[in-house]
């Protein structure tokens, strides 16, 4: 077992037994077992094909090229909106995942046969998302946080004007704007940690876990 898989699952205080079930299942699959983005990744060719990775209410198989699998079964989610490729199968117990492993097979051995065609996920761009007219306002009236926005990545960028755009009505998107100016100005995604622990500013390095652990 690779040395950073076997520390990440031995500290987990909850889905370990389905998570070292999901791994077993994903090696008989005959996949490379690699550690990134502090979570087990599992790679063909040096290709991502599938991550498995741990949430407060479930647990989860996560495709990197999801929304290309045919999910037959109706399994696959979107984790946010904001993610364009990825897909989840997501888990609450074991005897789910003893049940569905012949699909989770299926499921993985498609995602192989994809990566090895070669084929590509047309990813929407930045500019072609909405900005709203609210944000657009405070743009011009605040030039130092539009070039702090300008300064995020696209994917952070992106989640953002999801996040501010979806209200119908104008208040409720200049409370979400204004709620989120320090993230923003301070480098963070919408998503990101801001445990103030972290050596990585603006992404996580795992240091929260510290306060999890003193729980």
């Amino acid at each position: 077992m690779n040395e950073e898989v076997k520390k990440y699952l031995n500290g987990l205080k909850k889905w370990k037994a389905e998570l070292t079930k999901l791994r077993k299942i994903i090696l008989e699959c005959g996949l490379k077992e690699e550690f990134k983005w502090m979570h087990p990744c599992y790679t063909d060719n040096g290709k991502n094909i599938v991550l498995i990775h741990d949430f407060k209410e479930y647990c989860a198989l996560l495709f990197h090229k999801g929304v290309l699998l045919k999910d037959s079964e109706n399994l696959l989610v979107q984790q946010t909106e904001n993610v364009q490729s990825a897909r989840q199968i997501r888990f609450t117990d074991l005897p789910e995942i003893h049940e569905l492993k012949p699909t989770i097979k299926e499921y993985i051995k498609e995602a192989i046969e994809i990566e090895k065609s070669g084929k590509k996920i047309e990813k929407k761009k930045t500019s072609d998302f909405n900005i709203p007219k609210e944000l657009e306002q405070i743009f011009s009236e605040n030039p130092n946080f539009k070039k702090a926005f300008k300064n995020l990545s696209a994917g952070r960028q992106r989640g953002y004007l999801l996040h501010f755009d979806k209200p119908k009505q104008s208040k409720t998107k200049l409370s979400r704007i204004a709620k989120n100016m320090e993230r923003i100005i301070d480098g963070y995604g919408l998503n990101d940690c801001v445990c103030g622990l972290s050596k990585r500013k603006p992404n996580c390095d795992g240091s929260h876990k510290q306060l999890e652990n003193c729980e």
